[in-house]
């Protein structure tokens, strides 16, 4: 029998709630291992980059180290699958960003279902951020123009992300999303840009959404009316 979780993906709220400045929901991550093994995400008060590799959760801080963290920290924000790849390519040349995003979206035979997708190997740059931690109610797109940036040259490691379509903006991030973690698990950040050399990618086809929605009392009462895909556009780049 095929497991019910198998192709499901999962958020344990909007990423409007980010966006608006809604950065302590306290969902443990023993919850959101219930419904993943894979994925990303932040920590309350926005305290750095999220990655699930494995089952594992690594925090990536404002000063771009790396860490495992027990499976009690807490998350404001967070989207995974249990990851079944469905596909494998490998891209052996070296190449651009604009053309690695280019052969990457290639791999999607339509735009409209999620996909999550796993990137392994060489890089010969990859540029990424973590954000500092906050307070509530700053908005995203001021935190971003504070976020501390990182570059590495020559670097080997995963990147773990997913594809969102374009109508589901106020869910997560439409398009890819992907955080960098190195292969020694000791750097990484939120993905700006990468040069890819020699790399392999797995892509599991996503077709069921599971969406969780806060108690807290800053969700409950938060107006969501407004429209924010410029304010979180600017926050990803």
């Amino acid at each position: 029998m095929q497991d019910s979780r198998t192709n499901r993906i999962y958020f344990c709220a909007p990423v409007n709630a980010l966006v608006e400045g809604i950065y302590q929901q306290r969902i443990p991550f023993t919850e959101i291992k219930q419904h993943g093994d894979f994925g990303l995400g932040t920590f309350d008060h926005l305290d750095g980059e999220m990655v699930m590799l494995d089952g594992d959760i690594y925090q990536i801080t404002s000063d771009g180290a790396a860490a495992r963290v027990a499976d009690d920290t807490l998350t404001p924000f967070s989207c995974v699958a249990f990851y079944q790849p469905m596909s494998h390519d490998r891209l052996e040349q070296p190449c651009s960003y604009p053309a690695f995003l280019d052969w990457l979206n290639s791999l999607f035979p339509s735009p409209n279902i999620f996909y999550a997708i796993r990137v392994e190997g060489r890089f010969s740059r990859v540029r990424v951020r973590s954000v500092p931690r906050q307070e509530n109610y700053r908005p995203l797109a001021e935190v971003a123009k504070d976020q501390p940036i990182f570059e590495y040259a020559d670097i080997e490691g995963t990147l773990v992300g997913f594809y969102t379509p374009a109508f589901m903006g106020s869910l997560s991030v439409p398009g890819l999303h992907l955080h960098f973690l190195s292969a020694d698990r000791t750097t990484g950040g939120h993905l700006l840009e990468c040069c890819p050399n020699g790399i392999t990618v797995g892509i599991q086809f996503l077709n069921t959404l599971e969406l969780g929605l806060p108690m807290s009392f800053d969700y409950l009462t938060c107006d969501f009316r407004r429209d924010t895909e410029k304010d979180l556009e600017s926050a990803e780049k």
